[in-house]
């Protein structure tokens, strides 16, 4: 029998000599790969909701201003239609979509009651696939084209205002000239946001009927794009750039630094659980693997006085720290398994509701397990917990013979 095939079995018949001690160890290690797993499934779950959120609301991959814009949002801070070299630029084959926008601060009035919103001209058929407000309607209905003479109201907005389908209200806002502009729209539909801040925020009419309005024929206050290959998203935004360098183009990454920090705190976050269970887990190892050592001193002198070297006692330990890091890790990956399939749904936080819209987030969040996530934990665990086996079997080695065969 070959030395290999001894020392498996030895580490193998070692690691169930004390079965509690074994599944304490087996447990801790499957339970810090589950909870590493899942956390980082929900945190992921959640940045990506928060991400899409964002995008979704009205904003996309890729922002396109007139310079001072972003700081400002009013009529002043304009540019031009997309001309044909443009237009070229944002067909490109890896841009699912793209649109044009008027987005200004207005104040909105019904019979009863008034408020402040954001109202924003659009082309309907391109906010297919860009924005919520595609397939966000639930009363009445979409507006047919940018001519559209209709008006489509947030349902809270709707009931804030006490108006609905079919009634009249009046925007009013500053033209282009400085000078007072309104107008009465017929309200044709109501939507539904997740967010009840967005059915409050947001009033949507046709993109001429508002250039018409604000006496700003031809011109838009944003360009919006969404990309479905999110790694070229850099080679986008540089083209873009240089494409049109008088114009403020950024990612969305740039138009929102505070949900490019949440997300990166939330990273952060998970990268420090990561090592909290790892520390966890390889105290909990040295500490079993020290004990079992402790306890067989004796049989280790004797195979020590029978020949056996001082590495091949090395690889003896690392063998049973291989083995009960391959167990651990083979049960926390099945939990995890069984636990993303029993919230495949999505978990529900609805108790929690307005905490979570306050932070732009659903009552519902869908884990999502990322493939890097799961290499990492796994690899954190049995790479350096065998590499934290190395001291248990380094004093293993040099345990003195004479001394060993002197315990007991």
């Amino acid at each position: 029998m070959t030395h290999g095939l001894l020392l498996l079995r030895l580490a193998w018949r070692n690691l169930w000599r004390r079965p509690h001690r074994t599944m304490i160890i087996l447990l801790a290690v499957a339970l810090g790969i589950w909870s590493m797993l899942t956390i980082s499934a929900l945190i992921r779950g959640m940045s990506t909701q928060y991400v899409e959120q964002w995008i979704n609301q009205l904003t996309g991959h890729v922002l396109i201003h007139a310079p001072g814009y972003r700081q400002d949002p009013v009529i002043d801070y304009r540019m031009p239609v997309a001309d044909a070299e443009l237009e070229t630029a944002l067909n490109q084959q890896n841009i699912i979509g793209w649109t044009q926008r008027l987005r200004i601060p207005a104040v909105i009035n019904s019979e009863r009651e008034s408020a402040g919103v954001t109202m924003v001209g659009i082309i309907p058929q391109q906010e297919n696939g860009l924005s919520f407000i595609a397939q966000a309607v639930r009363q009445g209905r979409m507006l047919h084209d940018e001519n559209d003479r209709g008006i489509v109201l947030g349902l809270h907005l709707a009931k804030q205002l006490e108006t609905r389908i079919g009634k009249r209200v009046v925007l009013m806002t500053q033209d282009s000239a400085g000078n007072v502009a309104e107008r009465g729209f017929k309200v044709v539909g109501l939507y539904r946001s997740r967010l009840q801040d967005t059915e409050k925020q947001f009033a949507f009419v046709g993109l001429k009927v508002m250039q018409k309005l604000l006496k700003v024929e031809g011109q838009v206050s944003e360009i919006s794009l969404r990309s479905d290959a999110l790694e070229l998203l850099p080679a986008i935004l540089k083209q873009l750039q240089q494409l049109r360098p008088q114009l403020d183009i950024v990612d969305w990454k740039t138009s929102n630094p505070l949900l490019n920090a949440m997300i990166s705190m939330l990273h952060g976050f998970l990268m420090i659980w990561f090592v909290v269970v790892f520390i966890a887990v390889a105290f909990g190892l040295i500490n079993t693997l020290l004990m079992a050592i402790f306890e067989r001193s004796r049989e280790m002198g004797l195979l020590r006085a029978l020949g056996m070297q001082p590495r091949l006692q090395v690889l003896q330990i690392l063998l049973e720290s291989l083995f009960l890091l391959l167990l651990g890790a083979l049960l926390g990956n099945l939990l995890s398994g069984l636990t993303l399939l029993l919230t495949a749904g999505g978990l529900d936080f609805s108790r929690f509701a307005q905490g979570y819209e306050m932070i732009g987030l659903s009552s519902r969040i869908y884990p999502v397990l990322q493939n890097e996530d799961w290499i990492m934990a796994n690899l954190l665990v049995l790479g350096l917990g065998l590499l934290a086996s190395f001291y248990p079997a380094w004093r293993a080695s040099r345990m003195s013979v004479l001394k060993a065969l002197g315990q007991g």
